[in-house]
């Protein structure tokens, strides 16, 4: 049973948003500013957070940063009524990992909710199971049935990454910026290097492949 804070000051909202997730079976908490949401995480168990940029007390920008400060690994999905790109982008900044936009669509919420759940399982076993191919980030070694195959620290990340975010289009340069760090000298055309290797080494895999997006970058397929 996962449990989710909804932080959201708007009364009717809040209650909206607490019956649709219990309807799906969630445990359900709620705050309506962002002093009581810092403090029910700090107390209980909570598996996600669903937060709303305009909060009195602390708003949903400052609660982020907080949580993110503290090395708080939580899912996070932040919600608002504000839409301009700046926005998005200042939401990402102080660590979201999602941002829906007021109205908010509930099948879409739902949907996006139990992705960050799915990824949040994946990140922390640190593993990754495909059909019969098991990626672990602990030994860099990807496994199919007997066949292990250790790779360099560089390579095993793109992968894991490209494989947490099976769909989602990655940029050269955001893959720099992860794998390598936002300060690094290193070109963005090494990308393009190990995905060839990837991509060579793992040519006979019938359960993912890696596809090139043209003109914008890469993502990784599951195929089972």
């Amino acid at each position: 049973m996962f449990h989710i804070l909804v932080a959201e000051d708007d009364r009717s909202t809040r209650l909206l948003l607490k019956a649709v997730l219990e309807k799906e079976s969630y445990t359900v908490i709620t705050a309506e500013d962002g002093i009581k949401a810092l403090s029910i995480i700090e107390n209980e168990h909570i598996d996600l957070a669903v937060i709303d940029i305009m909060m009195p007390n602390m708003d949903g920008y400052d609660l982020t940063r907080t949580l993110r400060e503290n090395n708080e690994e939580l899912p996070i999905l932040m919600i608002s009524a504000k839409q301009l790109p700046s926005d998005k982008r200042r939401g990402f900044i102080v660590g979201t990992d999602d941002y829906m936009t007021k109205p908010i669509d509930e099948e879409e919420m739902l949907l996006r909710i139990k992705a960050l759940l799915r990824r949040a399982k994946i990140f922390s076993e640190r593993r990754i199971v495909i059909g019969d191919v098991t990626l672990d980030y602990d030994s860099y070694t990807v496994r199919k049935k007997d066949e292990i195959q250790e790779l360099p620290q560089k390579e095993f990340q793109i992968l894991f990454k490209l494989l947490s975010y099976p769909g989602k289009i990655f940029t050269r340069i955001q893959l720099m910026d992860e794998i390598w760090g936002p300060e690094s000298d290193t070109g963005w055309e090494t990308v393009t290097v190990h995905i060839g290797r990837l991509r060579k080494r793992f040519e006979n895999f019938s359960e993912f492949e890696i596809i090139s997006v043209r003109g914008l970058g890469y993502k990784a397929v599951k195929n089972v």
